[in-house]
């Protein structure tokens, strides 16, 4: 009995180890595939600004619509942005039987926001407007870290990233309760992109903030970004929705996000922060910048720091450009430049501060009696602007350091080592070490920190001796089965309580093997797909170690082939059985099971197997291609649009392209000749261009 004993034993533990890599190895496949689309992004967001720093516009017209491709939201000052999202002017018909807002909001509104969303209704784009403009409002008015004290509340419910999964919110209010004067909640950014609610979420965050200032708290994550929406989700959405309000609906989120706070502070005790910190975080620093400068955390650096050379430069008269003649006579009717005196030794940081501001000011000055402007139309003053009027006589930080501060702590993961490094995987922020988080507890006399950022299979995952803690509110954020859900909420002993969930009935059903062979067939689904993508970069990786074209290679050498070429940092000599099923004396035959991939594709789709690979490869890339080109966010490229991007490419691949040859071009890819180009005209063209080929 007892050998029986310890055989049942042996047999379970290795039955459940089993599972557990199973489990760890579908882990790794989803977030390589998730972190390497991250990267995409940046590369492709990179690759534009490239474009734009080395192209010459040949007109005023052309130089306004590449200054405006990567700045939708920007360039709108106070009465423009109003102006232009006028939701007064709107009418709610008769038929509509929506919910309907009026401010100042209620805790009755909410009410019926949740119940007619629990009913898949939808809010008028008229109600949206009005909300996201009192939201904005709002939040700019809020200092950059918020502070909540437990004093005023038994607890602090503290949830992470939601993505558009509305069942989720819905879960964590029915468990946790809604807000209320004794219920606060901080929500640690990423609200939108990847499911398929964000808006929905949005609004009911907006509401809940504007009828509850004082206990709900809203803090900026990488999604809260117009670069990264542009791929992941909320554009589509919102177009979808309503392609007459949709580009309005848009325009105003993305000047609410940059509004949002970076960080919220517990009783002094508790940094809540979205991704997370680096060697170099300055809270002070963090407090004091003008955060709504950044639109999207994602823009190219380098122009920034060209443009403020240049601005140097000429502000002390050193100017190596060469004026027009034209641009001379035009200058004599202007007011003259003020000349700034000279700039004291960098040495003595408070005597250059203050130079720097007068400097700036008269040169403020100079712009508006250039363009007329008059002091009734400032901005109303906001807390940042008011922290920075009181801090004259304080630090000057260059935009690089306040940009590198914010991109931090939106994009920085923890990593076991000591250390601070650059985050090569996902293409933005840095890994901090054990040493780096003691540091910056120590330096602010904090306790711990919460992050969100990263999925967690139980929801939540404490990490540098529980001095960080990750807390992720999305679950089943892979695939059904793959992750709780779950929040933690901290009372004046500020000591972590949590809760896990799991939103979807389905995976409660499910016994833990049937959960982990669900989610690990979804994850080599995927990793399936990304290598038939990369289908011609394999063929060639594997011929380099074939090299008596025998048309086999090692299983050793096809894993470091494939690693070669999709950079995913997986472990493929583990995968191996589950994506080579057959072998012969330890080779593989590489072009058959290259072969089988695009069988299994083909099945899906009924492309030519070359072309359908290009098309895996590049479509996130085409779609995100296609909604920077459609610059006013209506879904279709005008002719205008397609010939502007057009002039920035041509001049990067030395194409020389006249404008009746590019009007030809886009004529002849507007197959339905409605004057537009929809998504699926732009994909067709790709197809057909590469068939050519």
């Amino acid at each position: 009995a007892f050998k029986a004993a310890v055989l049942i034993q042996r047999w379970y533990r290795r039955y459940v180890a089993r599972l557990e890599m199973r489990r760890r190895c579908t882990w790794s496949i989803f977030q390589s595939i998730e972190y390497a689309c991250e990267q995409d992004q940046i590369k492709l967001h990179d690759f534009f600004s490239y474009l734009m720093d080395h192209f010459t516009p040949s007109s005023n017209k052309e130089r306004d619509f590449i200054s405006r491709m990567f700045i939708s939201g920007e360039s709108f000052k106070e009465a423009e942005l109003e102006k232009y999202c006028d939701y007064e002017s709107m009418e709610v018909p008769d038929s509509y039987t929506g919910p309907r807002l009026s401010f100042p909001l209620l805790p009755d509104h909410a009410t019926a926001l949740l119940e007619a969303f629990k009913q898949k209704q939808q809010l008028h784009a008229r109600y949206v407007l009005n909300l996201l403009h009192e939201t904005r409002k709002h939040l700019k008015q809020l200092p950059n870290i918020s502070h909540v004290s437990t004093c005023y509340s038994e607890e602090v419910t503290v949830c992470g990233d939601l993505h558009g999964q509305l069942d989720d919110l819905f879960l964590i209010f029915y468990k946790n309760g809604l807000p209320s004067p004794s219920k606060s909640y901080v929500f640690n950014g990423d609200f939108v992109d990847r499911g398929k609610q964000s808006l929905e979420i949005l609004i009911i965050l907006f509401t809940f903030l504007l009828i509850y200032p004082k206990e709900v708290h809203l803090n900026r994550g990488n999604h809260e970004d117009h670069m990264v929406n542009l791929r992941y989700g909320l554009f589509a959405g919102l177009i979808a929705m309503s392609r007459v309000h949709g580009k309005k609906i848009l325009k105003m989120i993305q000047n609410v996000f940059c509004w949002l706070p970076l960080a919220t502070l517990i009783d002094q005790k508790v940094l809540i922060i979205h991704g997370g910190i680096s060697d170099t975080t300055d809270l002070d620093m963090l407090e004091k910048i003008q955060r709504n400068k950044f639109i999207s955390v994602l823009r190219g650096k380098k122009r920034k720091e060209s443009n403020t050379n240049v601005e140097i430069e000429e502000i002390n008269g050193e100017s190596k450009v060469e004026a027009d003649p034209a641009e001379n006579e035009a200058a004599l009717s202007l007011p003259p430049q003020p000349r700034p005196a000279q700039a004291p030794s960098t040495a003595n940081r408070l005597e250059f501060s203050r130079w720097v501001r007068q400097t700036v000011q008269e040169q403020i000055e100079w712009c508006r009696r250039l363009v007329d402007i008059s002091e009734s139309e400032e901005e109303e003053p906001t807390y940042s602007s008011a922290v920075s009027l009181t801090d004259l006589d304080g630090p000057c930080w260059t935009r690089q350091e306040q940009w590198k501060q914010v991109l931090d702590i939106l994009w920085s993961d923890p990593m076991p080592q000591e250390g601070c490094r650059v985050n090569t995987v996902r293409g933005g922020g840095c890994y901090f070490g054990p040493d780096v988080t003691g540091k910056i507890l120590e330096k602010y006399n904090l306790q711990f920190l919460i992050r969100s950022h990263e999925c967690k299979q139980e929801g939540y995952e404490f990490c540098h001796n529980r001095k960080v803690l990750t807390i992720f509110s999305a679950s089943n954020y892979y695939e059904i089965g793959s992750n709780r859900g779950a929040y933690v909420k901290l009372g004046p002993d500020l000591v972590p309580h949590f809760v896990q969930y799991q939103a979807n009935k389905t995976a409660l059903t499910l016994t833990m093997t049937q959960r982990i062979s669900r989610v690990e067939e979804s994850a080599f689904r995927a990793l399936r797909e990304k290598l038939f993508a990369h289908t011609s970069a394999l063929i060639s990786a594997f011929r380099a170690y074939d090299m008596d074209n025998t048309g086999r290679i090692t299983l050793s050498n096809w894993a470091t082939a494939v690693e070669s070429v999709l950079h995913l940092g997986l472990p493929w000599r583990m995968l191996r059985p589950q994506l080579v099923r057959s072998t012969a004396n330890g080779m593989l035959e590489y072009k058959s099971w290259l072969d089988d991939l695009a069988m299994e594709q083909r099945s899906q789709e009924h492309i030519q197997s070359s072309l359908l690979e290009v098309i895996y490869r590049n479509r996130s890339n085409l779609e995100t291609i296609f909604r920077i080109i459609d610059r006013d966010h209506s879904g279709l490229i005008s002719f205008e649009e397609f010939h502007q991007t057009w002039k920035l490419f041509s001049s990067h691949m030395n194409i020389e392209l006249t404008d009746k040859g590019i009007d030809d071009l886009v004529r002849s890819i507007d197959f339905n000749k409605d004057g537009n180009i929809d998504f699926n005209e732009f994909l067709e063209a790709f197809r057909l261009v590469k068939q050519s080929q």
